[in-house]
């Protein structure tokens, strides 16, 4: 029979812990109790025809501790008058942690409570929307409280958090527990101390003030006449030209006598491309170019995208051109994949959707990939591109970029 039994009643209190109701009761002093249950019982002709089952029935409720029945009367003909449950309660909040056994979670929420409520008020409508979170953070709480009172008292600092001087606090525990605190600081902190236009985990030094590690930039000169290191002879550098990180900052600041600048995705492409004049190759970060935009001076030089022929690679190479128009594409051809039969690999997962900023050549390679023609899922790496192959194309290009205007005289 489909009636509610002892434990059903005790999951709809489980319930309620589950969803935080309880929690949050105590929280903003609700008064949620007494509660009624849901209680499922026989019908009259279940009663009728199922006598023994529901005297079971009832025998197992009659006893429930924490629950209140509320009964009724029922006449059977053979049995006469008996009285069966009508209505099941709840009647306090210490009844229904008792029953499901949370009454010791109960109390570290209380005092959980107390805590903010005495150093920070603001929090307790956080409290009050993600009680089992609180639970689960109850551990460091007093040392997430601190965290938010130094940053109450030193809005945007403009320093490292490894200079945040909390006792007990170090920055891998901010780092850690940078989700809550967001969630903490925005509701404690004053709008002009707040980047709203920094989210997520990683936006999180920006949102609030603090200094991150720079980003980076690695390059190489193609060019043993460009003048990077004052005096390093250039005998150490021809035979390894220099392999060079920079912070953004320095990099946009360099005055290169540049003419020609290389991006690609493969670390032994990088090392290996060969002597151009007047050239640099950058070593490519996939998807993101926000460091590089921050370059004005690349904005003036001819740049070539190098990336593997596949869908992501074509869709890298349109997010670098959402930031520079006039970059160029390099051995990411049909002539270079048809001559590269043997080393055809597999994409895992393809994109599949328009990049507005590709080339009429480059987008019809580009629908062919999407669009499984040539073969399914078909990737070609940039590293197993011939090297003769690249240096041919190199020397081609080379001799295509001198015939032409400098970006600055176009």
């Amino acid at each position: 029979m489909n009636w509610t039994r002892p434990e059903d009643l005790r999951a709809q209190v489980q319930r309620l812990w589950e969803r935080g109701d309880l929690l949050t009761a105590l929280v903003e002093d609700q008064e949620i109790f007494p509660r009624r249950l849901v209680l499922k019982g026989p019908t009259s002709s279940e009663m009728a025809g199922h006598f023994d089952a529901v005297r079971a029935w009832i025998a197992a409720l009659r006893p429930l501790p924490y629950c209140r029945i509320e009964w009724r009367e029922f006449s059977h003909r053979v049995f006469g008058a008996n009285t069966v449950p009508r209505e099941a309660w709840v009647d306090s909040l210490d009844d229904a942690l008792r029953w499901i056994g949370k009454q010791r979670e109960a109390a570290h929420f209380q005092a959980l409570i107390d805590q903010t409520r005495a150093r920070e008020p603001t929090l307790l409508d956080w409290l009050a929307r993600r009680p089992l979170r609180a639970l689960e953070l109850a551990p460091d709480w007093e040392r997430l409280l601190d965290v938010v009172a130094w940053i109450k008292a030193h809005p945007r600092p403009g320093i490292y958090l490894r200079q945040v001087d909390i006792p007990g606090v170090h920055s891998k525990f901010i780092e850690a527990h940078r989700g809550v605190l967001s969630e903490w600081l925005d509701r404690t902190l004053p709008a002009e101390a707040i980047d709203c236009a920094s989210t997520g985990a990683l936006g999180f030094n920006a949102r609030y003030g603090f200094r991150s590690k720079p980003a980076r930039i690695r390059f190489r000169v193609l060019d043993d006449d460009l003048p990077v290191f004052f005096g390093v002879q250039k005998a150490m550098r021809e035979s390894c030209l220099p392999d060079i990180i920079l912070d953004v900052e320095t990099f946009a600041a360099l005055a290169l006598p540049v003419q020609r600048v290389f991006i690609t995705e493969n670390e032994i492409n990088f090392l290996a491309f060969p002597p151009m004049p007047r050239g640099i190759v950058l070593f490519g970060a996939g998807y993101g170019w926000d460091a590089l935009a921050r370059v004005a001076w690349l904005q003036q030089q001819r740049l070539q995208y190098w990336g593997d022929i596949d869908t992501h690679g074509f869709a890298i190479l349109d997010q670098l051109r959402s930031r520079f128009q006039h970059v160029d594409s390099l051995l990411m051809d049909r002539a270079t994949l048809l001559a590269h039969e043997a080393h055809w690999g597999r994409e895992a997962e393809p994109v599949q959707h328009e990049l507005p900023r590709l080339t009429a050549a480059e987008h019809a390679l580009y629908d062919d990939l999407r669009g499984h023609r040539l073969r399914e899922s078909l990737r070609l790496e940039q590293e197993h591109i011939g090297f003769a192959w690249v240096e041919a194309a190199l020397r081609q290009r080379l001799s295509e970029l001198e015939a032409s205007p400098a970006i600055s005289d176009a």
